[in-house]
């Protein structure tokens, strides 16, 4: 059975980055936007990590250009952005389509294992969030108005 350890994705500096390396974590995909209505997300983002890094929450964040183009940038201006804006220390991603032939497999993955509302595959807007248990297993997919507080309570069951 696939699961989330299967794929590697390049991160902000350009290093490719195994997902396994996130074994026995619980984790909370994202894909961002610095230019987008839902981009304060990014605060509680940051503090759930903050909250529960430590018992074994990576939130992994992979900005999007997709979605009315609100990631136009390069990856210096992006992790530039993220650390001065919002303070983000959780693990930052080079910019990937979500949809459509170019899908970073990691989303082909994601979308499959949680489909949206009535089966559809196909990331709607910029803050889809996808929950993952420490076997690397999809449990959940939220939209991308689901603030990242109303995950909390489904995260630290996970977290044990």
């Amino acid at each position: 059975m696939t699961t989330v350890y299967d794929f590697s994705a390049d991160q902000l500096d350009g290093t490719s980055r195994a997902l396994a390396d996130y074994q026995g974590k619980v984790l909370l995909i994202v894909n961002t936007a610095s230019r987008c209505g839902f981009t304060p997300q990014y605060a509680g983002l940051e503090a759930l990590y903050r909250r529960h890094r430590e018992q074994g929450l990576e939130v992994l964040g992979f900005p999007c250009n997709q979605f009315g183009a609100q990631e136009p940038g390069d990856a210096e201006e992006i992790a530039r952005f993220c650390s001065t804006r919002y303070e983000v220390s959780f693990p930052m991603f080079a910019k990937v389509e979500v949809n459509g032939e170019g899908a970073h497999p990691l989303y082909r993955h994601l979308k499959q294992a949680a489909p949206g509302l009535l089966g559809s595959q196909g990331i709607k807007w910029n803050f889809t969030k996808f929950v993952v248990d420490r076997h690397g297993r999809v449990v959940s997919r939220h939209a991308p108005n689901a603030k990242p507080e109303a995950l909390e309570q489904a995260l630290v069951q996970l977290l044990g």
